[in-house]
C-alpha cells in the first residue's frame, strides 16, 4: 500500500490529537511535524515518534507531503492555509478557518480554484448519534422542526488563575467561547436539522473581567495552578459566557447556550430539536446514547449499535454496540473520509466531510452574533 504522507503543523492540545486520530488509518503515515522552530520542532517530534522535523517553510518544500493539517492558534490559519494550498498540497485546517469573512471568502476560493481537498475539523458532527439524528430528519421521522435548544459547556476557564492563548483576541479573534465551542455547536445544528440561521440576538458576558496569566508555559486543560508571583494581571474582553437567540429559515425559534466557565461541566455539548413528530436530545458526554421523545407513546433510547442506526450511518461506527466510542473516534471517522477523498486527489463535488465552505458559514454567523452583542439587537446572518 501507498500510504499518504501526511505533516501536522502545531503541537498543542489538538494537534496530538490529529496525530493519534491519523495514526488509526491504515493509508496514513503522519511523516512530518512542524513547529515554531527548528528545536522545538524536533523535541516535539521525537516525544511523539514522528521521524521528521521542520519550520513551516520547510515543510512546504518537501514534495513527497501531500496533506498538511493546521492545527495552530487561530490567527495563523489563513496564512498557514493559504501558503499550503498555493504550495499544493491538500490542506486539513482546524476551526475557525480564518479571523475574519474576508480571509475565509479568499481561502474557499483557492481551495475552488487548484482542486485540492479542503477540511474543516469540525470533528463532532462524527458521533455516530449526530449523524443518527440528521438521517432520521432527512427520513422524515421527526418531522417538521418545531425548536432547536443547545448548549456547549466547560469549566476549562472556571478560575482567574485559568489562561490560556485563546483569551487573547490577537491570537483567537474578538470572541472566544462562541468563536471556540460556539461554532461547533452553530456547524453541528444547521448539519443535523438542514435549517439555515437568518437572525441571531446575542449576549455575552464576560465574568472574569481580569485573569492572571502564567508567567511560565501551562499545557491547555492541565489544571496546574502556580505560585501568586508566578501571575501577571491582563483585562480580558471576550466572553467567558454567550446566549444566542436563533431564528431559522423555515420560521422556527431557537436558542444556545455557551460557557466555559460553569463547574464541573468538562466538555459537555447538549442538543435537543423539537419537531412535529418526535424531540431528539442527545449529549456528547453521554455520546452512546440519543434520547427519542414521543407524545403518545413511551420515549425511547436509541444506543449507538450499528445493527440498529439507519444504513447511512454504519460508515462512522468501527465496534460494535456496547463497545463505547467518543470524542477521539470523531476525528478518525472525519479523516477516513477526507483521506478517501485524498486518495482520488481532487475535492469531490458533494463532500460528506466539512470544508472550507463550512468554515466560511461558521465564521459568518460567529461574526454576527459578535455584531449582535455589539448592537444587543437582532442582526441578519
Amino acid at each position: 500500500m501507498n500510504k499518504i504522507k501526511v505533516g501536522v503543523v502545531g503541537t498543542g492540545f489538538i494537534g496530538p490529537a490529529h496525530i493519534e486520530a491519523l495514526r488509526r488509518l491504515p493509508n496514513v503515515e503522519v511523516a512530518a511535524l512542524c513547529e515554531v522552530t527548528a528545536e522545538l520542532a524536533q523535541q516535539k517530534a521525537d516525544s511523539l515518534g514522528i521521524p521528521r522535523a521542520y519550520t513551516f517553510e520547510e515543510l512546504l518544500k518537501q514534495d513527497d507531503i501531500q496533506a498538511i493539517h493546521i492545527c495552530t492558534p487561530n490567527f495563523l490559519h489563513y496564512s498557514q492555509s493559504k501558503a499550503a494550498l498555493l504550495a499544493g498540497k491538500h490542506v486539513i485546517c482546524e476551526k475557525p478557518l480564518a479571523k475574519d469573512l474576508a480571509e475565509a471568502e479568499e481561502l474557499v476560493a483557492l481551495a475552488a480554484e487548484t482542486g485540492l481537498v479542503n477540511a474543516v475539523h469540525f470533528n463532532l458532527r462524527y458521533y455516530p448519534l449526530a449523524r443518527q439524528m440528521k438521517s432520521m430528519r432527512e427520513n422524515g421521522e421527526l418531522g417538521e422542526i418545531y425548536s432547536f435548544i443547545g448548549s456547549y459547556l466547560q469549566d476549562w476557564l472556571f478560575y482567574e488563575t485559568d489562561y490560556n492563548w485563546r483569551l487573547e483576541p490577537d491570537k483567537s479573534g474578538d470572541s472566544r467561547a462562541i468563536a471556540d465551542i460556539g461554532s461547533h455547536l452553530m456547524d453541528i445544528l444547521e448539519y443535523i436539522t438542514g435549517l439555515k440561521t437568518t437572525e441571531v440576538l446575542a449576549d455575552f458576558n464576560t465574568v472574569h473581567k481580569t485573569r492572571k496569566k502564567p508567567l511560565k508555559p501551562v499545557e491547555t486543560y492541565s489544571g496546574k495552578m502556580l505560585q501568586p508571583e508566578d501571575y501577571a494581571d491582563v483585562p480580558i474582553t471576550t466572553e467567558d459566557h454567550a446566549n444566542v437567540l436563533l431564528r431559522f429559515d423555515n420560521g422556527s425559534k431557537g436558542v444556545i447556550t455557551v460557557s466555559q466557565v460553569s463547574a464541573g461541566r468538562k466538555n459537555r455539548m447538549s442538543l435537543e430539536i423539537a419537531g412535529s413528530k418526535k424531540t431528539f436530545s442527545w449529549c456528547s458526554e453521554s455520546p452512546n446514547e440519543m434520547w427519542i421523545g414521543n407524545r403518545d407513546k413511551s420515549n425511547e433510547i436509541l444506543m449507538r449499535d450499528p445493527s440498529l442506526v439507519n444504513p447511512d450511518v454504519r460508515s462512522t461506527i468501527t465496534f460494535p454496540g456496547g463497545h463505547n466510542e467518543g470524542f477521539p473516534d470523531t476525528s478518525k471517522q472525519m479523516f477516513k473520509e477526507v483521506y478517501a477523498a485524498i486518495a482520488e486527489g481532487k475535492q469531490p463535488e458533494n463532500p460528506t466531510f466539512p470544508t472550507f465552505a463550512d468554515g466560511y458559514r461558521e465564521l459568518l454567523i460567529c461574526e454576527r452574533i459578535l455584531e449582535s452583542n455589539k448592537k444587543q439587537a437582532w442582526v441578519e446572518v
